[in-house]
């Protein structure tokens, strides 16, 4: 979760905490407090961060309605300061069914994986799209705003799915060195952000970035190969990966050969009517 937050830096052991006027205490996480020399504890601070907020706190920033306050602390009692779910790219599990659709992909005329050529068209998506459980979004025009800021500083990406000119699904993500971190996706077709989750996973192991984090727990991540990480050994893992530097964002159809496929066969279609036809 990205925000703009206001403080005052004290230290516990671990990690910082951020506490706001209001005396809510925000939990700095590891990769972006790296990115900014942070002041002496006591002193006022302004940053963008990764935060996870206690569950106690009152007053949460950026939500403008009861609705958005909810499905945030939704999300906060999910991904809360146990075990992170993350998905080590090497133990993705390509299931036969997901297999097929993407050599159909592939295989279908004008069909293609972008980075980074609609990201606002993305994350708008992704806030657009119903959550079972959820009366809202958590993905507020503020923090669509963030995160386009954070695409602006390169540090925030898209993986788009496109067939004929068309925007079918996609996923967003924030890039800090070699740490990944999955954020948010959105499908308009069956298996379409299946094939935007294997299109990261493929750049993944093409640029030997170990991990994405994965942030919620789902039976639809587990089938996928994700597991829940202690919380010191995910912070500890990202780490020493927000100090590497990063790949450029550019995806190539020869990343698919590290999930096995021939993207030589790209735009032959086989003859058989495909959810890619649009």
């Amino acid at each position: 979760m990205i925000g703009r937050i206001h403080g005052t830096l004290v230290l516990a052991n671990p990690p910082e905490i951020l506490v706001d006027a209001h005396g809510v205490g925000y939990e700095i996480s590891v990769p972006m407090s790296t990115l900014y020399e942070l002041p002496p504890p006591g002193q006022p601070v302004t940053l963008w961060t990764h935060l996870v907020v206690r569950e106690d706190a009152q007053l949460l920033y950026g939500f403008g309605t009861a609705a958005e306050r909810e499905a945030f602390r939704h999300l906060i009692r999910i991904s809360g300061i146990g075990p992170r779910m993350a998905l080590a790219v090497e133990r993705f599990r390509l299931h036969r069914s997901l297999k097929q659709a993407l050599k159909r992909f592939l295989a279908a005329p004008a069909c293609e994986v972008r980075f980074d050529s609609a990201f606002g068209r993305v994350i708008r998506a992704c806030a657009a799209v119903p959550r079972p459980g959820q009366s809202g979004t958590w993905i507020t025009p503020q923090m669509v705003a963030a995160y386009e800021e954070l695409h602006a500083q390169q540090l925030a990406h898209s993986v788009e799915v496109w067939a004929e000119g068309r925007l079918l699904a996609g996923l967003y993500l924030v890039a800090l060195g070699q740490a990944v971190f999955g954020e948010s996706m959105f499908t308009r077709v069956t298996d379409g952000s299946k094939i935007a989750l294997a299109a990261l996973v493929a750049f993944c192991r093409t640029h030997a970035l170990p991990l994405i984090d994965c942030q919620q727990n789902t039976r639809h991540l587990a089938s996928l190969g994700a597991a829940p990480m202690p919380r010191a050994d995910f912070a500890a893992q990202v780490a020493l990966l927000a100090a590497q530097p990063g790949p450029a964002w550019r995806f190539s159809p020869s990343c698919w050969s590290a999930l096995g496929l021939n993207s030589a066969n790209s735009g032959k279609d086989d003859g058989r009517k495909t959810p890619w036809r649009t």
